[in-house]
């Protein structure tokens, strides 16, 4: 009989507890709605696949085209583009492709700002040439993606479709 107030006090105590709990869902938004002065602020990392970031580069530029003869005589187009920024939660990433013809010949990161945050840049470092790898074989935004880089790979696919839509291949 003495232990019961405890018990009661505690049972309160723990639901209270669980009540005012609250989670926070996962967002992956378009690059559009980022926050420009953030994005200043915060350290970029840069990965060594892809080409370097462009200054001012939005991702909402138009593919670029260049042609370019073969051996053969004949010539073959080839267009790059970036795919819009993503916000993934951990950071914000942008994606460029390069295609001949219908074929997917280069993925890469055009741009990442992963706040400088050292588990971020760890996962990236260590996703982000798997997730390339994984498009040029698919050739297509229809990728696996890495376990444990649930975000990035979410976020490396939504820029990725977006940069395959501009140059029209998805």
């Amino acid at each position: 009989m003495r232990r019961a107030p405890i018990v009661i006090a505690a049972t309160a105590a723990g639901l209270v507890g669980v009540l005012s709990f609250h989670t926070k869902s996962a967002s992956l938004t378009l690059g559009g709605t980022l926050n420009p002065s953030a994005n200043r602020s915060s350290p970029t990392t840069s990965v060594a696949a892809g080409p370097p970031p462009r200054q001012g580069s939005t991702g909402s530029s138009p593919p670029t085209t260049s042609t370019s003869g073969s051996s053969t005589g004949r010539s073959s187009t080839t267009r790059s583009t970036t795919g819009t920024q993503v916000n993934y939660d951990y950071g914000v990433l942008a994606v460029s492709v390069t295609a001949e013809g219908k074929k997917i010949t280069k993925v890469g990161i055009a741009s990442l700002n992963d706040g400088g945050n050292f588990r971020s840049q760890s996962i990236d470092q260590q996703s982000i040439p798997v997730l390339e790898q994984q498009a040029l074989q698919a050739q297509s935004a229809n990728i696996q993606g890495v376990s444990g880089a649930s975000y990035t790979s979410a976020g490396f696919q939504q820029s990725l479709q977006a940069a395959l839509n501009r140059l029209g291949l998805q």
